[in-house]
Order: C-alpha cells, then sequence, then structure tokens
C-alpha cells in the first residue's frame, strides 16, 4: 500500500505524521470511539460471532485517559436498543437504575413559569418506562462486557489520522504521537504514534468528531443532504438536600433566559443518591454573537424554580459538548470503502425527544451485523452499503422522519410559534398523518451570525458562586488537562482573522461561544491591535468552535491521548 495518500491526508486534517517507522497491528473490525454506539457495535460483533462459529477480533480505541471521561449526556435513556442487545442487562450488576417516575415541562418568564399540561404533549415526548443515568457510568459497563466478550479495549489513545491506501480505501487509523514539543521538534519522551489496521472500520466520535468531519468531506458523504445542525450542552451535576431531591423526576423547561430568536432550553433530572444533572442547550443557529450560553446556562440557575432544588447544595462537577441536531435530513451516507459512520458522528438524535442514545446504540447494532454478514458470506467486499441499507428500513429512520420537521419549524418561526407548528406535526404523526413535504435547513450555523452593529450587546449579571459561576472554577471542576508543551489542537487556518476579520464584524464571538474560556482578546501592552489568546489547556473538547465560528478558521483536531476532561459521574 502507497503511503502517498495518507501523508497527503495529514495535511488535510492539519497534522503531518512521519509513517516511516510506524508499527502497526491487525485487526478485522477497529472502532473509533468507546462511547454507547462503539461499544454496541464491538459487543454485537462478538455476540454474533460466537453464534456463527466465527473468530473476528475487535479492537476499540478511545482518546480519553479512562473509558466514560469523555463522556457527557443529560440522560434519559430508552432501552429499545439495549433490550435487544444485552435482553438480560436487568439481571445484570448495571449502573442503570432509576425509573422515571414523573414528567414535567414548563415555560419559564424571569420570575415566575407555567407548567405545560401533560396531557398536551406528543406520546413521543414523554419518559415513561426510560432511565435517567450516567452516561458515564453505563460506557464503563458496556466496555466491561465488551471486554468479557473478548473486545480489545484500548484507553489513552487518541486516533489523530486516517489511513487510506491508493484505492482512496480506508484501512484504519494512526495514533498521534506522543512526547512532540509546541515547535514540533521531539521531546526525550517521544514516542511514535502507531498504526492499526483493519478490514472494516467504524467512526464513533461523537459529534463533530475531526475524522468524520475528514470522511465526510473527503467521500462527500454529505451530497444531496442538508446542512448538519448542532447545539450546545452544557452540564453540571450536583449534590442537593435530601429534602429538595426527588428520585426519578424529569424536568425540562423553555423560555427565560433566551430570547424568543435563539433556540434551546433546560433539563433537571433527579437521580442515585441525592443527585441532579442539570443542563442547558443552545442551538447554534443563533443570531446575536453578544449571546453565551454559558452565561445563559448560569443566569438560568438563578430562577426561582431552579434555585428552589439547588439551594444548600454541592456542585460536583461541569462539563460540555456539542450535539447533532439536524435530524432526517441531515443524515449523511453512512458508508465508504472500508469503513462507516456510527452514532453520533452520523447525527442520530430525536432533537424533541432530546434522546440519541438509543439511537446511537442500534446505529452500532446494525453496522456490526452488516459487518458478520460480509464475514458469513466470505465475500471479500470491504463495502458496507447492507449497513445504508440497514439503516433506510431501521426503527431509527422512521422514528427520525416523523419528527424530521420540528427543527425547521422552530429555527423558521422562533420559540413559541415554532414549538406550536411542530407540536401539530407531532400529534399528527401520532394519528398516522403525516405533512407531505420536508422542511430544509436553512443555512450552516456558522453563517446565521449577523453583523455586532446590528445587535444589541447582551450584559450578563455577574456569578454569586452560590448557584452561578465563573468558567475558570467551572473548568476546574472537569477535571480537564493537557500538556502545555505540545502543538496546539486548536489550530487557526489563518491568524490574521480572528482580530481582522471576526473582532471587526462579530466582536470575536469565540470569546463568549466557548463554554471553557479558551479564547480571549487581550489588549496589546503598546496600544497596537488586540491579541487573540488560545488557553488550549482549558478545552473540554466540546468542538464548538469548530462549529460556530463564523469564519471557519478553527480547526480542532485531538491532542495526545489521554488528555482532556475527566467526567465523573456525567
Amino acid at each position: 500500500m502507497s503511503n502517498k495518500p495518507v501523508n497527503e491526508l495529514n495535511a488535510q486534517q492539519g497534522q503531518v505524521l512521519d509513517s516511516s517507522n510506524r508499527e502497526s497491528m491487525e485487526y478485522d473490525v477497529l472502532i473509533v470511539g468507546a462511547g454507547p454506539a462503539g461499544l454496541s457495535a464491538a459487543i454485537q460483533v462478538k455476540q454474533l460471532a460466537q453464534k456463527n462459529d466465527l473468530d473476528i477480533s475487535v479492537c476499540v480505541l478511545e482518546k480519553a485517559s479512562e473509558i466514560g471521561a469523555h463522556i457527557l449526556s443529560g440522560a434519559v435513556i430508552e432501552t429499545v436498543a439495549l433490550d435487544r442487545l444485552i435482553p438480560d442487562w436487568k439481571d445484570m450488576d448495571s449502573p442503570i437504575k432509576t425509573k422515571v417516575k414523573k414528567d414535567k415541562l414548563s415555560y419559564f418568564s424571569k420570575n415566575s413559569s407555567i407548567n405545560i399540561p401533560q396531557f398536551l404533549l406528543p406520546p413521543l415526548m414523554k419518559n415513561h418506562g426510560n432511565y435517567i443515568v450516567s452516561l458515564g457510568n453505563v460506557c464503563k459497563w458496556l466496555s466491561e462486557v465488551a471486554e468479557n466478550l473478548g473486545v480489545e479495549v484500548y484507553p489513552g489513545f487518541s486516533a489523530a489520522e486516517v489511513l487510506v491506501d491508493e484505492n482512496n480505501k480506508v484501512y484504519g487509523v494512526a495514533t498521534g504521537d506522543m512526547g512532540v514539543s509546541r515547535d514540533g521538534s521531539a521531546k526525550d519522551s517521544w514516542e511514535s504514534g502507531m498504526e492499526l489496521h483493519a478490514k472494516y472500520t467504524l467512526f464513533s466520535e461523537g459529534a463533530r468528531g475531526s475524522l468524520s468531519k475528514y470522511l465526510i468531506d473527503n467521500f462527500d458523504l454529505s451530497k444531496d443532504k442538508d446542512y448538519q445542525k448542532y447545539a450546545i450542552g452544557i452540564k453540571e451535576l450536583w449534590e442537593v438536600k435530601e429534602e429538595n431531591h426527588q428520585e426519578g423526576l424529569v424536568e425540562h423547561s423553555m423560555g427565560w433566559p433566551l430570547s424568543d430568536g435563539t433556540g434551546g432550553g433546560s433539563f433537571l433530572y433527579h437521580f442515585g443518591q441525592n443527585q441532579v444533572s442539570i443542563g442547558y442547550v443552545v442551538h447554534l443557529n443563533y443570531t446575536n454573537p453578544y449571546v453565551s450560553p454559558f452565561d445563559e446556562f448560569q443566569q438560568f440557575k438563578t430562577h426561582p424554580s431552579v434555585k428552589s432544588v439547588l439551594e444548600g447544595g454541592k456542585r460536583i462537577s461541569y462539563g460540555a459538548r456539542a450535539i447533532t441536531a439536524g435530524g432526517y435530513q441531515s443524515v449523511p451516507k453512512l458508508f465508504f470503502p472500508g469503513g462507516a459512520l456510527i452514532g453520533c458522528s452520523a447525527g442520530f438524535l430525536n432533537y424533541p425527544k432530546i434522546k440519541g442514545t438509543h439511537n446511537a446504540m442500534e446505529s452500532g447494532m446494525i453496522a456490526a451485523e452488516s459487518i458478520v454478514e460480509n464475514f458469513i458470506s466470505g465475500s471479500d467486499n470491504e463495502d458496507l452499503s447492507n449497513y445504508q441499507e440497514k439503516y433506510e428500513n431501521s426503527r431509527i429512520a422512521k422514528e427520525l422522519k416523523k419528527v424530521r420537521n420540528v427543527k425547521p419549524f422552530q429555527s423558521r418561526y422562533g420559540a413559541l410559534l415554532g414549538t406550536l407548528l411542530s407540536g401539530i406535526d407531532m400529534w399528527l404523526n401520532t394519528f398516522g398523518i403525516t405533512l407531505p413535504f420536508t422542511l430544509g435547513h436553512i443555512k450552516p450555523d456558522y453563517k446565521t451570525l449577523r453583523k455586532a452593529s446590528e445587535c444589541e450587546k447582551i450584559i450578563y449579571p455577574k456569578p454569586d458562586g452560590q448557584f452561578s459561576f465563573d468558567k475558570l472554577s467551572s473548568v476546574f471542576l472537569s477535571s480537564t488537562n493537557h500538556e502545555e508543551d505540545q502543538p496546539a489542537h486548536l489550530t487557526l487556518k489563518d491568524s490574521s482573522i480572528p482580530i481582522k476579520v471576526n473582532l471587526v464584524d462579530y466582536d470575536e464571538p469565540a470569546q463568549r461561544y466557548c463554554p471553557a474560556g479558551v479564547y480571549e482578546v487581550l489588549s496589546s501592552d503598546d496600544n497596537s491591535e488586540p491579541v487573540f489568546q488560545i488557553n488550549a489547556q482549558n478545552c473540554v473538547h466540546c468542538k464548538t468552535c469548530d462549529i460556530k465560528d463564523p469564519s471557519q478558521n478553527i480547526n480542532w483536531v485531538v491532542p495526545q491521548g489521554g488528555e482532556g476532561p475527566l467526567y465523573g459521574g456525567m
């Protein structure tokens, strides 16, 4: 196999690696990312291999220092996929314990709230029979199940490069070199990355994964598809007073503090030992460059209804991540020569349900079924077109198709009218009446910002240290760590754009859309032009910058393996 395409690929992905001396390992199936989709795929491959008396080697790579450390979700999960993957999971020592007992949806004004009667909500928005979990803990458990089946799971290794042969076929990935200094020279601790080769490589990197982004572009997987749409989800884990805890309560809200033109809302999930997952989702198609999703969340927690829950409690952890929200019309072609996209790398979130774990798991399972079918047939074909066919006839596609117009309705008509129209659409679907059209997404999220001169500046209240906090103390709770002397994993295509373009036109929105204080505009000592500073050590790997930068000048790539946040119980 020629290395020329590999070297060309490195340059496009923002890294140039010397592949001449790398060691390699061979597998039948390689999975990048130990999230719900990747681990479900690994488990299903092994289960089906045992059933059909096949010997199929499976490896899972995870960039976090331990399984679950980069997993962040609400999370309320449906178990429809888990029930099929591990039918006896309830008899096992799984972390899935807290069943939803009560649903609540509210509309917030600044000092009050209105409860929306449950009978008005379409059935798909209700949580009866679902479970409140720490998705990170669920992934830890799934990794144990996978390893017991013979899957090799390797945390602490960043897949930094897709390996492509002279026929433009993916044959695996390479992990990043360790011990490289910021100037690109080798430190005393330098270790070369390793190549992992496989007949099939599944990419389960989550929303806006760096390798998945390359694959979508290189293989034109989004041709004839709508733009992918995104949101940022920001979450804290609190331990609250016993009298404020209602185990099994699921609360969602919309309205204040967001304006009608900015989509989003909140969640509070009561589970475990007096724990509450509290979070805020802001859709990244917002138009005012002065919006700060982090500060909207902090302000939300000062609402009387929220304060009554958090009063006297303790904030335990903090994190953020991007969420794919484009839905049915934004799902790219799922396969390419040598592999496929699964989970949030493809975007299977059911937006109005506020759930994607069940679909992510299901996608991994049907990809696994497709791979094993190819092994059983003895085919040398390494094209997973059968995975695409399975998806198009799957429960996932049917589920997403029913709610395909919800996000476009809200984007076009705002939170109030858009929610009313999408609610009518969902009720019609409940009775088997499907609208005869699919609304498209008007533009990608990075193109939605208006000029700062056209917008009203938003002045957020200072944090009170009791319910609301600053970014740096929040990042501290995420246990984020990056070695300072290494090549930046937040790269600029043109270093002049933040000051000469983004600051002039949009008051450099990276200062506000980043939930970790990575980007700052500093005054220079000599009163010359300001300086754009990147504090890469703070990065919680949410990838919002890669999505929302109006000039598309920021490219997020993986840092050294094992770095980033170390979420506990998220």
